[in-house]
């Protein structure tokens, strides 16, 4: 018996097939999350969608390839063909940010802020950064995180009365303090980020830079927020918030060759980066989801992407004014970007974010819960997180966020007080409301 020759296409197509016959429990798992997603509002600010073009590249024979190192430095043989893959997603990623170094190995934004950190700082350093009950990430100093168990943190905050970052308290701060690593980013502030005043700081403080943009890269990108490229030293991102796929990026724009001291003496910049990823922190990259992020990477330079934030933020921005008419008590009384923060517990229920979260789920809307800025609420966290990323990229505009701001509304005024319940009868209306508008604007 012959066996067929295979060619890339006829081994790459009909994956979901080979799933299919193989493994039906799986399978009908990921059926189950594509309809979850497809019939349900997604206001999620930490989440987006990557293309089928990217799913493509993440589902394919290139996830097979071990080659620990860097192009032209690889530890294994067979590894041409991975050197060009990850070229072609330096290049291009370097292109979409306007930065002069980009590693693309980190698995993860968090990994990529801990390849960082390890890369500059010894045990003991200190490092100034947001705390994570005002918006900062838990990779940059939360008590429970490794960042946390080897070096020294103290954290600025946000104003008391405006919940806006004060420029000039966290200078003072950092003068006092003395840190040799200042990180700046959130994953909950909605407000624009002067990246070009951290840097002031931190030069005046004598530290270094991290610009942790996870949240706002997309916006860089597009030219809607500015750019930390040329004012950190080291910029970090995720890939998937961004809308590609599951990982990592460290970009550097004019420090990247700044000599760095080490232990043993000195080092450029990029070069204390990528030893740090390898050996340093991670071994094998993940081929695949390297070669989606460059698909990302060329999606991102579109001008569609480009536009498609503008969007994003003009309909965060109409969402956010919607509900404050409403009456509802949105932080620094709106947006800048792509997410708002809503204070539920100054409704007359005296609700929590995490009821608001389940109502609202049950109902078809998925949000996060959100411990505020000197929140004391003693029932939970007081707030909740909307973002417009993943239903602007499916098509929703003016209309579909004034729908949706009526149906958030309808959800949180119908809400018990006593064991924040909703009547099944409202929550079947809404639900069924929240399906028809999804369906309407197919996951893309």
């Amino acid at each position: 018996m012959t066996l067929e020759k295979l060619t890339s296409e006829t081994y790459h197509d009909n994956l979901q097939a080979a799933l299919i016959q193989f493994d039906p429990e799986i399978h009908k798992l990921i059926t189950k999350e594509y309809e979850r997603l497809q019939g349900t509002i997604q206001l999620l600010a930490a989440e987006n969608q990557c293309s089928r073009a990217a799913l493509a590249a993440l589902g394919s024979i290139l996830q097979n390839k071990t080659c620990e190192g860097f192009p032209a430095a690889r530890l294994h043989g067979g590894s041409s063909v991975m050197d060009e893959v990850e070229g072609l997603a330096i290049e291009r990623a370097k292109r979409a940010f306007g930065a002069k170094y980009a590693n693309v190995q980190p698995h993860s934004g968090t990994t990529a802020n801990q390849i960082v950190i390890t890369a500059l700082l010894r045990p003991g350093d200190k490092i100034l950064s947001m705390a994570t009950s005002h918006g900062g990430h838990y990779s940059h100093g939360f008590i429970d995180s490794i960042t946390a168990r080897f070096f020294e943190i103290e954290s600025y905050h946000v104003d008391r009365d405006t919940f806006l970052l004060d420029y000039d308290e966290i200078r003072k701060q950092a003068r006092r303090f003395g840190p040799k690593l200042i990180i700046c980013g959130a994953s909950a502030y909605p407000r624009a980020i002067d990246f070009a005043k951290f840097r002031q700081i931190a030069d005046e403080a004598g530290a270094l830079l991290l610009a942790d943009i996870s949240h706002l890269s997309a916006l860089v990108m597009g030219g809607v927020h500015a750019s930390p490229i040329d004012y950190a030293h080291l910029t970090t991102t995720s890939t998937y918030k961004p809308g590609g796929p599951r990982g990592g990026l460290i970009l550097s724009g004019k420090d990247y060759d700044r000599k760095i001291k080490t232990a043993t003496g000195e080092m450029q910049l990029w070069q204390l980066i990528e030893k740090t990823t390898f050996p340093g922190i991670q071994g094998t990259p993940y081929f695949s989801n390297i070669a989606a992020k460059a698909v990302f990477f060329k999606e991102a330079v579109s001008e569609q992407y480009k536009a498609r934030q503008f969007k994003v933020v003009e309909n965060a921005k109409r969402l956010a004014n919607a509900l404050l008419k409403k009456g509802y008590n949105i932080l620094t009384g709106g947006t800048d970007n792509h997410l708002m923060l809503v204070n539920i517990a100054d409704n007359p229920s005296h609700l929590t974010g995490l009821s608001a979260q389940q109502c609202l789920e049950q109902c078809g809307i998925v949000v996060d819960k959100m411990l505020l800025p000197y929140d004391d609420n003693p029932n939970g966290p007081s707030g909740i997180r909307l973002g417009t990323p993943i239903i602007t990229k499916n098509g929703m505009g003016t209309a579909e966020i004034d729908l949706i701001s009526e149906l958030v509304d309808t959800v949180l005024s119908n809400l018990k007080s006593s064991g924040h319940a909703i009547d099944q009868s409202v929550a079947d209306h809404v639900r069924s409301q929240a399906k028809d508008l999804a369906n309407e604007f197919p996951l893309r």
